[in-house]
């Protein structure tokens, strides 16, 4: 069975410099910035968030090999997360963690 992916919730990027960062996707796109506990950022637009990791600086989790321009994406699914990971699995996917819970987009998930 395939997995039936219902929206991107939100994706990471692993960044050199948060703040430029900020300030570049604020004045080009007019996305707004946001701080989390333990001092994350994020910058939203719309119903959707980048959260933004500082590279060696990483929150957790995290994808293995990260780099300045490298990314992660989050996918909501309706799917129940068991068949989800056992499809992925199936396919020869390695799952390095999870499922874990996460903040997403439009909270909780």
């Amino acid at each position: 069975m395939a997995i039936q992916l219902k929206r991107l919730d939100h994706l990471v990027l692993t960044v050199a410099d948060i703040a430029a960062t900020v300030a570049f996707y604020e004045a080009a796109l007019g996305m707004v910035a946001e701080q989390f506990a333990g001092g994350r950022i994020a910058l939203r637009f719309g119903e959707q968030k980048i959260n933004l990791h500082e590279h060696g600086h990483e929150f957790e989790p995290k994808a293995q090999s990260v780099q300045p321009g490298s990314a992660d994406l989050c996918f909501v699914t309706s799917t129940p997360v068991a068949v989800a990971k056992e499809a992925l699995v199936a396919l020869g996917v390695e799952i390095l963690e999870g499922p874990v819970q996460k903040s997403g987009a439009l909270g909780p998930i």
